[in-house]
């Protein structure tokens, strides 16, 4: 019976009654209940304190393990007795902190990567392009390896070295030039070319040289006309060179005048001035006649140097002419030598500026076409390369021009942004028609996996700093992942507006889409603006400061060679001998 009541009043105290007939009690209980919650409250608050107090410990131990780090490596303690005055590297000016996000986002891109690369190396090994549908490889480019060589650089920048070295081994044993093929010169140059001497600039192996000197030894008869401009078009085994019949004759101005930088650089590395010469007199023949708003039509005559009635664009067939004029300068390191470059892209600004036109109702900022007097409102996705070649060149002007061209290129920028954003797909059409109160509408509605829209971006990111630039990018790359993406690679859109898949993994996708996506989620010390300069296919190749000659970037007695690259860079690293 006791045990039976003890228990019985034991439980009366959980009762809310017993509280409410015993005041004092009750405000005991109160005054205990918030006394144990500001003592749990107060020790939750300091492990807060403590986690965020150790957290800038660590960032602080970060910071001074990367200042120690460059300390090393500019005194030479890195990796023993290296000169520091003979060391280029394209990560040698480390950043302090790497933002976790863009971590993140560049592993995603580089899981891309290695899905595009592993699915060409399965399917469409030493062919062109791979059909990702249909798993097989096709010869676009006459059989040269176009995506392996357009990939070389990519692979290399982002560390995937097992991938580089058989794409190596594969240029070494088995590339071969002596193809009875009649050969794009443009596409050859930009893509083969200069995917070889960007490959040979990053990693110093001579065998991406050589490779290099024999085809554009192929090329070189294009330039053999009477003023001096190249026909388009050449036989890589027997050297005849000649231009597509629906051109009537005419060479074309973004085929004629995009091989500065390969050729130049070619020059550099061998100490033959004969690659420079061919194609600086190019741009000689066309700085006689160069027009009072520095725009030229598309075509030109080969034979008298003239150019003939036809668009004036910075799209589709005119856009990377003015890009070099601005990059040629670059790739000079800016010298006297190089200044009449810069004068003529100058000039070429003053005429885009009056194809600039805004849509209605949302001020939407284009650049139109025109042919003769006649005005066009339709812009290219190919003419979304001007937003980052505008900024790139805003930084050789004064401070009112600089700022007038960096608003013009950020303007230009969200309406390239918006031709992605405007679309079901979020993916961009091959061109856009401006028309009074409907602003944007999609012409020819394909996707081709494009880079133009994200190489802005990455030029805005870079010389802003102005991170909307990387959100804008996330966002067409996720886009690229939800429609591009299939088993066997990435493929292009047939309508952007129905999302109906193509067949082909175009090979600039790799070379350009996913490296300009990298690079947009990279420290801006890899690859950094003052050192490489990009050619029109993303491949960077290294500034020489020029002074009126070919000077020997790399001859045959004194060339590049990679550093150990032990301690986990993934980008190179070399030295003179």
């Amino acid at each position: 019976m006791a045990r039976t009541r003890s228990t019985t009043n034991r439980w009366r105290y959980i009762n809310p009654a017993y509280y409410l007939k015993r005041p004092k009690r009750l405000a005991l209980l109160f005054i205990v209940f918030v006394c144990a919650s500001l003592f749990f409250w107060d020790r939750h608050t300091l492990v807060a304190e403590h986690q965020e107090e150790v957290s800038k410990l660590n960032e602080e131990v970060i910071r001074l393990q990367n200042t120690l780090e460059e300390l090393k490596i500019n005194n030479g303690v890195s990796g023993g007795k290296t000169n520091p005055s003979k060391l280029s590297d394209v990560t040698k000016k480390k950043d302090v902190l790497d933002d976790p996000i863009n971590i993140q986002r560049r592993e995603r891109v580089k899981d891309a990567m290695i899905h595009a690369w592993s699915s060409y190396e399965k399917y469409a090994w030493g062919h062109d392009e791979l059909q990702p549908q249909t798993k097989n490889g096709v010869d676009s480019f006459g059989g040269l390896g176009a995506t392996l060589i357009d990939s070389l650089d990519t692979l290399y920048i982002m560390g995937l070295d097992e991938q580089f070295q058989r794409a190596r081994e594969w240029v070494a044993s088995s590339l071969d030039f002596n193809k009875n093929y009649d050969a794009s010169v443009f596409e050859t140059t930009i893509r083969v070319v200069g995917g070889l001497l960007s490959a040979y600039d990053l990693s110093g192996d001579r065998v991406f040289l050589e490779k290099a000197k024999d085809i554009a030894d192929r090329l070189l008869p294009a330039w053999d006309t009477p003023s001096g401009i190249p026909r388009n078009i050449i036989n890589l085994a027997h050297g005849n060179a000649h231009n597509p019949s629906w051109t009537g004759g005419e060479s074309i101005l973004a085929d004629s005048a995009t091989e500065q930088l390969e050729f130049i650089a070619l020059s550099q590395r061998t100490g033959d001035p004969k690659y420079q010469q061919k194609v600086e007199n190019v741009i000689l023949q066309l700085n006689k006649t160069f027009p009072a708003d520095g725009l030229l039509p598309i075509y030109i005559n080969p034979d008298t140097g003239a150019t003939s009635y036809s668009t004036i664009t910075f799209g589709a067939m005119g856009d990377s002419f003015y890009e070099y004029l601005l990059k040629v300068w670059i790739q000079g390191n800016r010298t006297a030598t190089v200044k009449h470059y810069r004068e003529m892209w100058e000039t070429s600004m003053k005429g885009l500026q009056s194809l600039v036109r805004k849509t209605t109702p949302s001020s939407f900022t284009y650049l139109c076409e025109k042919t003769g007097s006649a005005i066009k409102d339709k812009m290219d996705e190919l003419a979304c390369f001007a937003p980052g070649m505008i900024a790139l060149g805003a930084s050789g002007s004064g401070p009112d021009d600089s700022q007038k061209f960096l608003s013009l290129a950020e303007e230009l920028a969200w309406t390239c942004y918006n031709f992605y954003q405007s679309t079901p797909t979020k993916l961009a059409g091959e061109n856009y028609f401006f028309n009074p109160g409907q602003d944007m509408s999609v012409g020819t509605s394909w996707n081709i996996l494009r880079p133009e829209t994200v190489e802005s971006l990455f030029y805005l990111w870079r010389l802003t700093g102005n991170k909307t630039y990387q959100e804008w990018g996330w966002n067409i790359f996720e886009a690229f992942e939800k429609n591009s993406h299939v088993e066997g690679g990435y493929v292009g859109l047939k309508d952007v507006n129905t999302g109906v898949k193509d067949n082909m993994m175009q090979s600039f996708f790799l070379a350009e889409t996913l490296k300009y996506f990298y690079l947009l989620y990279s420290p801006s010390s890899v690859i950094p603006l003052d050192e490489w300069v990009f050619n029109t296919e993303a491949h960077p190749l290294k500034i020489v400061t020029r002074h009126g000659q070919v000077q020997n970037f790399g001859g045959s007695d004194k060339h590049k060679k990679p550093v150990d690259r032990s301690r986990g860079r993934k980008v190179g690293r070399f030295v003179d001998d």
